[in-house]
């Protein structure tokens, strides 16, 4: 339950800033609030994150990389060249418990691993927003909120408040707005640890992985540094503590008897396996994206990457709906939609988890997993809903196309050769012709849904399932899935446009 009595309280006490008024509030500025910013920024809303790190500086690792379907929403916004420029591209970068999976046959411009730390992920989504106007608040974060029939009453832990329209909790596995909010945050406990750390070594290590009766471990070098990256399995289940480097030391012996003289570390973390998800993603005029509303262990490296993709899908909604385009119902689909994918990644995890045990039974499993995954059509959904290319919203019966992304094809239009990804880069709604030039008219949506009379040669096909019929015309979301598919009697296009997008102006 929201405690709003003592926020209230914290509130009245509190020194509300002139000016301080926004549409959306986001409590935390990495990726995924980042994102999230950036997505309503460019639908003209009023947004603002709190953030509280005085500066984007990101101490450790942390998450190492984009996968496909991540690129391509970031694609559809134009910047994609940006993380690419920086990244390091892998082709063979997806694995499932030791079994490379190859991404390179898969139609997607980006068939690929881009390794980009999260750092640098971090920096680049703040440059975006910083063009984009996003105002961030540094150096405070949100400590409670309270929240009315109106908006929300956000505390920070300066003493002074903002208010808002809507709360968005980007703010981690430890989230302050899901907790304030008392959505429950069912899963499983953890049972293992991990230390990672960053430090120097005085004698040459044994580089690479080894795997032992605790299970993974592995030694590497950094590049552009002289320190060395560790990952090593705990012997007994740690939480709660900060880890030393007498705990790194100490691992390193228990594994290779010696700790080759570990000093001076930039960094020292512990991760879990501890997996959970939040039972709601909305509570009235608060949400939850990312870490907030669901945690794992970095196994698959999913977390960052459906992170911002909870980011891209719940952006446009919300913007429709503080703009009073759509009814406060469209963000019950934010939840309809996304809950289900981070189910399925949880279970993955916990999967990637389970074949880590070194007993003979579980070995066994793996090594009948491996020999699964050397089938084609095995390989293939599996990586597809490693890469994210696999996502389907449930959006009715029809052409199998309905509720996926939406292919980047080479179009051919009245103005030159476009792709659709380059039509999506304001996140506007696309209406696509692909018969007689001319048959649609959206007059009564034309402030909001753009028509594009297109033709396209080649063949539809999509991720794992293959070649699939061409469609007389397709509606895309913002975020790049298709809501309708329809042919030349149109049938059920108004009702799908009004849907997802409001009634007609003049209505």
């Amino acid at each position: 339950m929201v405690k709003e009595a003592n926020a209230i309280v914290e509130l009245s006490e509190g020194k509300v800033i002139p000016g301080t008024e926004h549409a959306v509030v986001i409590a935390g500025g990495g990726p995924t609030g980042m994102m999230l910013a950036a997505e309503l920024a460019l639908a003209g809303v009023d947004v603002a994150i709190v953030e509280r790190r005085a500066s984007q500086d990101l101490v450790g690792a942390r998450a190492g990389g984009l996968h496909s379907r991540t690129i391509e929403v970031l694609d559809q916004r134009g910047i994609a060249e940006r993380f690419l420029s920086q990244g390091q591209l892998h082709r063979a970068g997806l694995s499932f418990h030791h079994t490379i999976l190859d991404i390179s046959d898969f139609p997607s411009r980006h068939n690929y691993f881009l390794g980009l730390w999260q750092q640098q992920t971090e920096r680049i989504l703040a440059g975006w927003a910083d063009e984009l106007g996003v105002r961030i608040y540094r150096g405070r974060a949100v400590i409670g909120f309270a929240q009315d029939d109106l908006g929300v009453d956000v505390a920070l832990s300066d003493g002074t408040s903002l208010r808002a329209q809507y709360l968005v909790g980007c703010d981690g596995g430890r989230s302050v707005v899901r907790k304030e909010a008392g959505i429950d945050f069912a899963g499983w406990d953890p049972t293992k640890s991990w230390l990672i750390a960053e430090v120097q070594f005085l004698e040459e290590p044994a580089w690479g992985l080894r795997n032992d009766a605790r299970g993974m471990h592995a030694i590497g070098k950094l590049e552009d540094s002289g320190a060395m990256r560790v990952v090593l399995t705990e012997k007994q289940l740690k939480v709660g503590s900060e880890p030393t480097l007498n705990d790194v030391s100490e691992a390193l012996m228990a594994v290779y008897g010696t700790d080759y003289g570990a000093h001076s570390p930039t960094s020292i973390s512990r991760f879990t396996d501890a997996t959970r998800q939040a039972a709601a993603y909305r509570d009235r005029r608060i949400l939850l994206a990312g870490d907030a509303a669901h945690v794992h262990p970095p196994m698959g490296g999913q977390g960052l990457n459906i992170s911002v993709q909870d980011a891209v899908n719940l952006g446009w909604k919300l913007a429709q709906v503080v703009k009073r385009i759509s009814p406060e119902s469209l963000l019950d689909t934010y939840h309809a939609e996304r809950h289900p994918v981070a189910a399925r990644v949880l279970r993955t995890t916990m999967a990637h988890v389970a074949l880590q045990r070194t007993d003979e039974r579980t070995k066994a499993l793996g090594e009948a997993v491996a020999e699964l995954l050397k089938l084609n059509e095995v390989r293939k959904r599996v990586t597809a809903e490693n890469a994210g290319l696999s996502v389907h919203y449930d959006l009715g019966e029809g052409h199998p196309l309905l509720g996926r992304r939406m292919p980047d094809l080479d179009l051919v239009t009245a103005n030159g050769p476009l792709r659709v990804f380059t039509l999506l880069h304001q996140a506007r709604p696309l209406l696509l012709n692909f018969g007689e030039p001319g048959s649609f008219a959206l007059t009564p949506w034309a402030d909001r849904v753009s028509l594009v009379d297109a033709t396209y040669s080649g063949t539809w096909e999509l991720p794992a399932i293959g070649v699939v019929t061409a469609p007389t015309a397709v509606l895309v979301r913002p975020d790049g899935y298709v809501a309708w598919i329809g042919d030349v009697t149109q049938s059920g296009l108004t009702d799908a446009i009004t849907a997802w997008f409001g009634p007609p102006a003049a209505a």
